[in-house]
């Protein structure tokens, strides 16, 4: 009997995947637009305090700044452009004003777009400017270049780019079912898709192949891409796979995941209707994949 194909890539949307800007990366080397830009009543600026930024009460959209509402020091980044307005983010020491002032983890779930496009973009590079003041290799002081996007040691002058660390995620299927584990941390009934983090020196389908292996022993095959997404909590990214299983029996290695299920999409469905089954948010690539291999939405989240 022929395999059921995987969801195309593509075939469904991927929430933070979505291009909300012109990076307009010509611009980042261009030190008199940038002069000029800056302070134009036009640009919009939101100020980062590594990871807190000014958002309305509810969370939906970006309290944007113009230059003369914020302090001249402090690092710009240039993230782009958006309809021709540009676009910046001003790394602070701390909160501005006494408004809110969200996490990324706080409010990635209720930003609008396209402000969660322009945040993802400037939390993973304050997150990166704030984990790397100090060259790897010499110790010596690193200096940011190209609009924030570039980072220079003072004494060596090796250059330092922004890191996105990539991990793997997957909905392993056999026939009509599909593997989803928890970890021993969650609440009761909390599933979700395996994934885990790409080792040096490995493909994204190899991590795959190992990773699910490793934490449910189940062994798959034909690992086909679904799709990816940025993760800056601090600088992942996610890539999601289907795989097909070539066994199926469960040994969960009892640290990674602490149990894992096989199930129909009948089960899938009245488990989560029922309150006994909770999955990954919308804003996870991990409810993508699963509502990709279901067929459409499912009832209830985390």
């Amino acid at each position: 009997m022929p395999h059921l194909p995987f969801p195309a890539p593509g075939s469904t949307d991927i929430a933070l995947s979505v291009r909300t800007h012109d990076r307009v990366g010509e611009r980042r080397v261009d030190e008199a637009w940038l002069a000029e830009t800056w302070p134009l009543p036009t640009t919009r600026i939101v100020p980062v305090a590594v990871n807190r930024l000014p958002v309305t009460d509810d969370g939906t959209v970006v309290r944007w700044h113009t230059a003369d509402q914020l302090p001249s020091d402090g690092l710009r980044i240039l993230l782009g452009e958006r309809d021709g307005v540009p676009h910046f983010a001003l790394i602070v020491a701390e909160p501005l004003d006494d408004g809110r002032w969200g996490t990324m983890r706080e409010v990635v779930a209720t930003l609008t777009e396209p402000d969660a496009g322009f945040v993802v973009h400037a939390v993973a590079l304050a997150e990166w400017h704030a984990s790397h003041s100090f060259c790897p290799r010499c110790g010596g002081r690193l200096g940011s270049t190209l609009a924030g996007h570039v980072l220079v040691c003072e004494q060596c002058s090796r250059q330092q780019f922004p890191r996105s660390d990539p991990a793997v995620i997957m909905m392993v299927v056999d026939g009509e079912r599909a593997l989803l584990g928890r970890q021993a941390s969650w609440p009761e009934g909390r599933y979700s898709t395996l994934a885990g983090f790409v080792d040096p020196g490995e493909s994204l389908e190899e991590a795959v192949v190992r990773e699910v292996a490793e934490e449910t022993g189940v062994r798959c095959t034909d690992v086909a891409y679904f799709g990816s997404q940025p993760w800056p909590m601090p600088q992942s990214l996610m890539v999601g796979f289907f795989a097909r299983a070539v066994s199926t029996d469960i040994e969960v290695d009892g640290v990674e995941i602490d149990d894992a299920k096989w199930f129909t999409r009948e089960e899938m469905k009245a488990e989560a209707e029922a309150g006994r089954l909770r999955l990954p948010g919308g804003i996870s690539i991990s409810r993508s994949l699963i509502e990709a291999w279901y067929g459409g939405p499912l009832p209830g989240s985390w």
